[in-house]
C-alpha cells in the first residue's frame, strides 16, 4: 500500500475514535511502523475504540496498536493482518505417546522392585505395571496446565497451537522437560493475555494438589540414614510453603524431621532448612515419596518455574500486565541476580538464571496496551503471586552422597 496515497483516507477512520494531536509517517525497517497518531481516545471504554478501529481498518489491510507514549494515547498502524498458518496435530500427538512412554519407564525404573525381567515381554509389562501410575498423573498435572492455556485462549480467540510435549527419558527425574503451546498471534489486550497466562497455572495446582494429596496418602514414613554408604547417594525432594502444608495435613508433622534443632529455635532451623536445604537432618523421619507423589510434587515445582517473573514465562505476563512494560523491566535485574544467588545452594538455577538472561527479556506484548485490567483480574493477578510464593521450592532436589 503507498501511504502517501492513502493518509487522507486512513485519518478520518482514526479520527472517529481518537482525538489527533499529531501525524507521522514510519520507516517500516527503522520504526517498524507506517503511521503513527497521538493523541487521546474520544470514549472511555477503550477496549471497544479498539474493536471499532480495528474493523475499520480491515479492508485496508492494516493492524492498529494501542500504546501510551508520556501520558498520552498512541496509535500505531501495522501492515497486515494476522494470518496464522494452522499447525499439525499429528505432531502433537507423536510427541505425547512418546512423552508417555518416557515417562512411564522413568516411572518404573522410580518404584521397581528387583530386577528387570531378561524376557521383553515380560520385561515390557513389568515397565507398564509399575510405570503408569506415574505417567498418567504427571501427564494429567502438565496436560491441565497446558490445555488451560489452550481453552482460554481458543474462548478468546486466539490461534494457539495444542501442547507439545517434550519427551527427556535420560538425566531427568520425571522423564519429560514438560510441555508448552505456542500463541500464534499477539492477544488482543492486557485482559486476554492475563486469562491465557493465568489458566495454566491456576488449572495445573488444582490436579497437582488432590494429586499429590494422594500419592502422600499412599507414601510411608521411613528414617532417614545416619549415613550415607560409600558409593551411594541420598537423593530428597524439596519443599515448598504448601508441599510442607500437605504433609503436615496427612502425615501430621513437618517433614522431614530432624533428630534435633541442633541449638537453634525451630522457626530458625526451618527458615534455614527451607532456603539452604541445611543442616541436612540425618538420622530424621521423612517421606518416602510414591510415584504419584512424586507427580504432584512435580506440578508444584513446574507451577512455581513458570510463574517466574519474567519474559514470556505465566508470571511474566502476570508482572508485564499488573505493573506495565518498563517496571517490568526493571524488576528482570532482580529476578537475575535471586536465581544466581540460589545457585549456590541449587545448582540448577544457575541454568534458569541463563535461560532467563537470554529469553526473559521480550515479553508478549498485546495488541491494545491501553485497556486496563478489570478489578476483578488484578485480584487473580495478585493471587497469581500468592501461588507462586506458596509453590516456590527454593532447593528443588537435596542430594548428599
Amino acid at each position: 500500500m503507498d501511504i502517501n496515497l492513502n493518509l487522507a483516507t486512513l485519518e478520518p477512520l482514526v479520527r472517529q475514535v481518537f482525538s489527533i494531536e499529531d501525524i507521522t509517517l514510519g520507516d517500516l525497517q527503522k520504526d517498524r511502523f507506517l503511521v503513527r497518531y497521538r493523541g487521546r481516545l474520544l470514549g472511555a471504554d477503550s477496549e471497544t475504540s479498539y474493536d471499532q478501529l480495528s474493523a475499520l481498518l480491515k479492508p485496508y489491510d492494516l493492524t492498529p496498536l494501542f500504546r501510551w507514549d508520556e501520558g498520552r494515547h498512541m496509535i500505531l498502524l501495522l501492515p497486515g493482518q494476522p494470518t496464522p498458518k494452522p499447525s499439525n496435530p499429528w505432531v502433537n500427538l507423536v510427541l505425547l505417546i512418546v512423552t508417555f512412554f518416557s515417562v512411564m519407564v522413568t516411572g518404573a525404573l522410580f518404584s521397581l522392585q528387583g530386577e528387570l525381567s531378561e524376557d521383553f515381554g515380560q520385561a515390557a509389562l513389568q515397565l507398564f505395571r509399575e510405570g503408569w501410575p506415574f505417567a498418567v498423573s504427571i501427564l494429567a498435572v502438565l496436560g491441565a496446565h497446558e490445555f488451560g492455556h489452550y481453552l482460554v485462549g481458543r474462548a478468546h480467540g486466539v490461534h494457539v497451537t495444542l501442547p507439545y510435549f517434550i519427551p527427556m527419558p535420560i538425566l531427568n527425574p520425571f522423564g519429560t522437560m514438560g510441555a508448552f503451546i505456542s500463541m500464534k498471534e499477539l492477544p488482543k489486550n492486557r485482559k486476554v493475555l492475563l486469562d491465557i497466562g493465568l489458566a495454566g497455572p491456576f488449572a495445573g495446582v488444582l490436579v497437582a494438589i488432590p494429586v499429590l494429596i494422594l500419592g502422600l496418602m499412599l507414601s510411608t514414613l521411613e528414617p532417614i540414614p545416619m549415613e550415607i554408604p560409600e558409593g551411594m547417594y541420598l537423593q530428597m525432594e524439596g519443599n515448598s510453603l504448601l508441599y510442607l502444608l500437605l504433609k503436615f495435613l496427612v502425615f501430621g508433622q513437618l517433614l522431614p524431621q530432624p533428630v534435633s534443632y541442633e541449638g537453634l529455635s525451630p522457626l530458625l532451623y526451618w527458615v534455614m532448612y527451607f532456603f539452604t536445604g541445611r543442616p541436612f537432618p540425618f538420622g530424621g523421619l521423612d517421606v518416602t515419596i510414591h510415584p504419584v507423589a512424586l507427580a504432584g510434587w512435580g506440578g508444584l515445582l513446574v507451577t512455581a518455574l513458570n510463574l517466574l517473573p519474567a519474559g514470556q514465562l505465566d508470571g511474566g505476563h502476570v508482572i508485564y500486565v499488573l505493573l506495565g512494560r518498563d517496571r517490568a523491566r526493571r524488576l528482570l535485574p532482580f529476578v537475575l541476580i535471586t536465581t544466581f544467588l540460589l545457585g549456590f545452594v541449587s545448582p540448577s538455577w544457575w541454568l534458569w538464571t541463563l535461560l532467563i538472561s537470554v529469553f526473559g527479556r521480550v515479553n508478549a506484548e498485546p495488541l491494545d496496551e491501553i485497556t486496563p485490567l478489570n478489578p476483578a483480574r488484578k485480584v487473580m493477578a495478585v493471587a497469581a503471586m500468592v501461588l507462586f510464593v506458596l509453590v516456590f521450592t527454593p532447593v528443588p532436589l537435596l542430594i548428599k552422597m
